[in-house]
């Protein structure tokens, strides 16, 4: 790490404030051997005597064996403090946008780079010294320049004002959350620019603008614009969920507003609120808005947010909080401010979707949910994990088909919802009187119809549309004698009867015959809930155990984990459905840590490692 001084250096730990080491200097390059018993951190070195920017540096030590001490990494944003160096210089700052005289491109080996006035990253960073968990330390142009620079963790985590992402960045981010790891943006405006690094890292390039880029007339996937922006049409909430054409900005005169704001919980049944107190409706996090937030474009069901994913925001989005900040065109830019969490691959994205996120950590609930997020996100991968989507108390009876959750509920009606994670209402679609079992087949196949199947308290077997729309049930056969659940696979109806027996027999009505023969398949088992997923039969037995077998005769049932108190199963997209006996509605994969399998009622134990590079040595 290089510099230029004159007089004396001191360099501190800028997470603490504290000095760790004190050195005079001469006129000219100045160089510093990190000592091996520094910690992973936020550095900054400072001249005297010294002229404003010039007499300081700002560099992270990355650890010498990443992923020892912490499985969590968090990205200090240098490219974007860079692009604010000298902003409104002609030639030497990447701002104002709209400058005709702004640079296009900015070298690192200059004086300033340091973080904003503001400090947007300082709260969390003096948060996690004081609270924990332990972290460790890359500066985000690491994610670019060192491609096992993710490889040892669980959680990346983007902090305060992350706004300039090289395509590199963006491609190891987004890969590193497909294969199983985690991503928390505590933060906002993130990946708003693409940027490229030229010079071995040492320059930084940004056109903004495609007509100038001359890389954009050979790989226009590269122009320095927008990442949203033609030609590069990469929407950054497919990254992040997020993104700052749906949100708000207020600057200059007007940024006093975000301490004025607060965020309204929109699903406080979410892991992400678990402790809080918080209810639907609460307000909480007074003073983390701003000075830019991010948003999803969003559509409102009785008062219940939701991602419409028409701006790019993946469908697996859950909504967790919300605030209305359209009013902020008299300060910037109107707008919303969206906190939500999705599944991407095998990795979890949690966003908080504004800038100032860390500076509201002296809240209990900013506190219990961060602590949420980095807990969660930070350990081992759970298959096995429930997650709640919503409630439906009073429901009898539960099944998915295609894109949507059915429910017949204790009044004697038939009700739909989005089966995704978001916590939306039940929609009364018509009558089911005396329906006690619903399931669906996976699509069509020859010889029955994809439809909506129901047992009735008569025994009759029922059908009537998989569509969210009204129509009529009709009778088309009957079932075994007291079935209580039915699943539809692959060609085939199943039931269980009020002994929780396994009864079998064809979707369709064979040729000649009237009515369907039912055989036994496997004898009383104590069983309570039957669903299917891609091919594969699951089941709830008595002692609250989720279990599952292939849907052939000498098929038994293996365990597959803990049922999550469920009491009625669906399935869908691959997914489980439970419903609760309080009336929560769960969700969760249908693999085991080591994948589907294991001898009949046991599961065997599973060991979770940490993939860990080779020593690496600090560098700046």
């Amino acid at each position: 790490m290089k510099g230029h001084g004159h007089g004396r250096v001191t360099v501190e730990d800028a997470v603490e404030g504290r000095p760790v080491h004190r050195a005079e200097v001469d006129p000219g390059p100045w160089e510093l051997a990190v000592p091996a018993h520094w910690r992973s951190s936020l550095y900054r070195a400072v001249f005297t005597p010294g002229t404003g920017e010039e007499s300081e540096v700002w560099f992270v030590v990355r650890p010498a064996e990443p992923g020892l001490r912490s499985p969590v990494l968090l990205s200090v944003p240098f490219a974007t403090w860079q692009a604010y160096n000298r902003a409104g210089v002609p030639g030497e700052g990447l701002y104002w946008t709209e400058d005709p005289e702004r640079a296009a491109q900015v070298s690192f080996d200059r004086p300033g780079g340091g973080p904003p006035p503001e400090r947007w990253e300082e709260g969390l960073m003096r948060w996690l010294r004081a609270h924990g968990p332990d972290v460790e330390y890359c500066s985000n142009l690491d994610l670019h320049l060192d491609p096992q620079a993710l490889l040892p963790y669980r959680l990346l985590v983007v902090n305060g004002h992350d706004e300039y992402w090289s395509w590199e960045m963006r491609d190891r981010v987004e890969g590193f959350v497909r294969s199983g790891g985690n991503l928390a943006v505590f933060g906002a405006n993130t990946a708003w620019w693409q940027m490229r690094l030229e010079d071995g890292g040492r320059t930084m390039v940004c056109y903004r603008d495609a007509a100038a880029d001359p890389v954009a007339a050979v790989a226009p996937e590269r122009a320095t614009v927008e990442w949203s922006s033609e030609p590069v049409n990469r929407p950054e909430n497919t990254l992040t969920g997020l993104s700052f054409r749906r949100g708000a900005g207020c600057w200059g005169p007007g940024m006093p507003q975000m301490y004025r704001e607060a965020y309204t919980a929109a699903f406080a049944g979410h892991w992400v609120f678990e402790g809080t107190g918080l209810a639907d409706g609460d307000a909480f996090a007074l003073g983390a808005l701003g000075y830019e937030t991010d948003a999803a474009d969003l559509e409102f069901t009785d008062g219940v947010p939701a991602a419409t994913g028409r701006d790019g925001t993946p469908a697996s989005f859950t909504v967790l909080a919300t605030a209305d900040l359209r009013h902020w065109d008299a300060y910037g830019q109107g707008g919303w401010a969206v906190m939500g969490v999705f599944d991407s691959g095998a990795g979890t994205v949690f966003n908080a979707g504004t800038v100032n996120w860390g500076a509201a950590l002296g809240d209990p609930v900013v506190d219990r949910i961060t602590r949420n997020v980095l807990s969660r996100l930070s350990a081992p991968a759970r298959a096995d994990r429930w997650t709640a989507i919503g409630a439906a108390p009073g429901t009898t009876a539960l099944a998915g088909a295609g894109s949507w959750l059915f429910a017949v509920r204790a009044d004697g009606t038939l009700g739909v919802r989005p089966a995704g994670p978001q916590n939306l209402p039940l929609r009364q679609l018509g009558p089911a009187p005396g329906v006690l079992a619903l399931a669906a087949p996976r699509e069509a196949v020859t010889g029955g119809p994809y439809a909506l199947y129901a047992a009735d308290d008569s025994g009759r077997l029922l059908l009537r549309p998989a569509r969210p729309e009204p129509a009529d049930w009709t009778a088309v056969d009957r079932c075994p004698a007291g079935t209580r659940a039915l699943a539809v696979c692959d060609g085939r109806l199943y039931a269980l009867d009020g002994r929780g027996a396994l009864w079998s027999a064809p979707q369709g009505l064979p040729a000649g015959e009237a009515a369907r023969t039912w055989t036994r398949l496997a004898p009383p088992a104590g069983l309570v809930a039957l669903t299917s997923v891609n091919g594969r039969l699951y089941a709830v037995d008595g002692g609250g155990t989720l279990l599952h077998r292939r849907p052939v005769a000498d098929a038994g049932w293996q365990r597959l984990g803990p049922a999550g108190g469920s009491v009625l199963l669906a399935g869908q997209a691959g997914r489980l459905v439970g419903l609760g006996a309080d009336g929560t509605l769960r969700s969760r994969g249908v693999l085991q840590a080591d994948g589907v399998g294991g001898a009949p009622h046991t599961r065997p134990a599973v060991t979770a490692g940490v993939r860990r590079a080779g020593p690496d040595g600090a560098r700046d």
